[in-house]
C-alpha cells in the first residue's frame, strides 16, 4: 500500500468526501481506481468490506486485519490536538487502553501511568511494557477484565470498526471507574471509504446520539483537527 501521512489522509478524505457528488462517489466503478492505486493488491478487500463485515466469522474478521495490519507503518491514527487533549484529562492513577495499536499513546501515558494496553491482536514486539506497561489481547467487546477495574478508560479510532458497537460501549463503562474518553474520525458515511470502518460520525450529534441516546450523561464532545473528541464522568 502506499504510505499516507495522517495528515495528508485527512486532507483526501476531506476532498473526495466533501466535494464529489454521492452519486458518483458511491459508485464501484468510480472509486476502483483511486482503490488500485492507494491499496494496490488488497484494494478488493477495502471494496468489498462494507458489504461483508457482517456475515464474517471472528475469525475471518480478524483476519482481515492481519491482512492490513501487516502493511500499517503508521505509529499511530491520532492527530497532536487530540493526543493532548487526552494527556490532559485522564483521571486516577491506573488507564486501560482499548485498541492500542502499536502502542504510541499507550507508553506516552505509561510515563505518568499504571496502563494495560488491549487490542485484537498485539505484536509480539509490545509484549514487554515495562513496570508501568502491560499489553493484553482482549476483544472490546467482552473485556476481561473486573468492573469499575480501571480509573479511566481511552478508546481512539477504535469504535468505527467494530461491529456491535453498543456491545463496546456498555464494556467500556462497565470497566471504568471514573472517566471514559473516546476518539473517532469526523467523518461522512459512504459505501467504498479508504478504511475499514463500519461506523461514521459526521457531526457531534452523531457521536453523541450513539454515545447518550438522549440519556442525561455527563459528558463533553468536541471537535478537534478532523477527529472528534468524547468524554464521559462515570462518578
Amino acid at each position: 500500500m502506499i504510505k499516507l501521512s495522517r495528515d495528508l489522509t485527512g486532507k483526501i478524505r476531506f476532498i473526495i468526501d466533501q466535494f464529489i457528488p454521492p452519486i458518483l462517489r458511491d459508485q464501484k466503478w468510480f472509486m476502483l481506481i483511486p482503490f488500485k492505486i492507494i491499496f494496490q493488491d488488497k484494494s478488493d478487500i477495502f471494496l468489498n468490506f462494507k458489504q461483508k463485515a457482517y456475515q464474517l466469522s471472528e475469525k475471518e474478521f480478524s483476519h482481515i486485519y492481519e491482512i492490513v495490519g501487516a502493511d500499517e507503518w503508521r505509529q499511530t491514527d491520532l492527530n497532536v490536538g487530540s493526543i493532548q487533549k487526552i494527556l490532559g484529562n485522564i483521571k486516577g492513577k491506573t488507564v486501560l487502553e482499548v485498541g492500542c495499536g502499536k502502542g504510541y499513546l499507550a507508553k506516552m501515558l505509561a510515563e505518568k501511568y499504571l496502563v494495560t494496553a488491549s487490542d485484537i491482536m498485539i505484536d509480539s514486539k509490545l509484549t514487554s511494557g515495562g513496570s508501568k506497561l502491560k499489553f493484553k489481547v482482549a476483544n472490546i467487546e467482552f473485556l476481561p477484565f473486573r468492573n469499575k477495574e480501571f480509573d479511566t478508560v481511552v478508546t481512539t479510532h477504535t469504535l468505527e470498526h467494530i461491529r456491535n458497537i453498543n456491545k463496546a460501549i456498555s464494556e467500556l463503562r462497565r470497566v471504568a471507574r471514573k472517566r471514559l474518553i473516546i476518539v473517532v474520525p469526523k467523518q461522512r458515511p459512504y459505501l467504498y471509504t479508504f478504511d475499514l470502518h463500519l461506523h461514521f460520525f459526521p457531526y457531534l450529534h452523531s457521536l453523541l446520539t450513539t454515545m447518550t441516546s438522549g440519556s442525561k450523561i455527563k459528558s463533553i464532545c468536541q471537535e478537534i483537527e478532523h477527529d472528534l473528541y468524547y468524554q464521559e464522568d462515570r462518578e
